[in-house]
């Protein structure tokens, strides 16, 4: 922890400092704390997301789960039969970077008509993956990527142990959001730190370890959803604490901030969903 912390307030030690930590969501704080840039901030988070969903997992890595109807089980048209994957992902985050994709797949169907899935390693050289790059109009830096996969070969190996929707889509929308606001937390606190915004280090960092709380906690968990909609909450009210301060002097960075904003609204509706959903079991207990 004294690592960790020391990293947070030094943001200029940031870099050093990730080798020496183990645990995800650190390396996702401090990743935040030396970008000068959210969309980098992000990338960290998501970055570490994956490696705190996928333990073991090294290098750089996508999830590709999302079709054309969506990343719900029945959207998942993307199979895997016979060691052969096959299908086409339609928004895969930084899969044009990745070394590794972790790619949903449907292995057929229940007697009930579930579809069931599976979640299949694939290193992006394999033959057969194709991708089309596009960005957003905000964080540039975080490409997106149609992924084409015809009649690529998998290994036994790689193919992830568990349910690929109860064990990795469906928690990964918590593990995501918990890390990638850690990430945000530590990018805000590292804005203030190197401009001496001291009341906005102090409460920006108890917004980071409440993050850090968060994201070792069980994402399949009620109160954990509740937990995290409150971090939520309390980062949004920081966020608009450090613009009143940093509108009055800004800079390059805040040109930067202003321009990749829209990110923190993406999926706000799905956020709102899953804290209802998550006051509906508590309050039934």
């Amino acid at each position: 922890m004294e690592t960790l912390l020391r990293a947070l307030l030094d943001p200029a030690s940031a870099p050093t400092a990730a080798h020496a930590l183990d645990v995800p969501v650190d390396r996702a704080l401090v990743g935040g704390a030396s970008a000068d840039r959210l969309g980098f901030a992000f990338a960290s988070g998501y970055r570490e997301a994956l490696r705190a969903l996928v333990p073991g997992l090294t290098g750089v890595a996508a999830l590709c789960a999302t079709e054309d109807g969506g990343a719900h089980p029945r959207a998942i048209q993307t199979t895997l039969a016979g060691g052969v994957l096959t299908g086409r992902k339609k928004w895969a985050t930084g899969a044009n970077a990745a070394s590794t994709l972790l790619v949903v797949a449907s292995v057929g169907h229940d007697e009930h008509g579930k579809n069931q899935l599976r979640v299949v390693r694939v290193p992006t050289d394999s033959p057969g993956v194709r991708m089309h790059a596009s960005s957003a109009p905000f964080v540039p830096e975080i490409q997106h990527a149609e992924v084409e996969l015809d009649h690529v070969r998998v290994a036994d190996g790689d193919v992830l142990p568990g349910d690929g929707y109860d064990d990795y889509l469906k928690p990964f929308r918590t593990v995501e959001d918990a890390h990638v606001h850690a990430a945000l937390a530590g990018y805000l606190l590292g804005v203030a730190r190197r401009r001496g915004w001291r009341e906005h280090v102090e409460r920006l960092l108890a917004v980071a370890l409440a993050a850090r709380q968060v994201a070792l906690a069980d994402p399949r968990l009620a109160t954990t959803h509740l937990a995290l909609a409150g971090v939520l909450e309390l980062a949004a009210r920081q966020v608009a604490e450090l613009e009143a301060t940093w509108a009055a002097t800004p800079d390059d960075e805040w040109q930067r901030w202003q321009r990749d904003r829209p990110l923190l609204r993406v999926a706000a509706s799905a956020r709102a969903a899953r804290r209802e959903r998550a006051w509906d079991v508590v309050e039934r207990r």
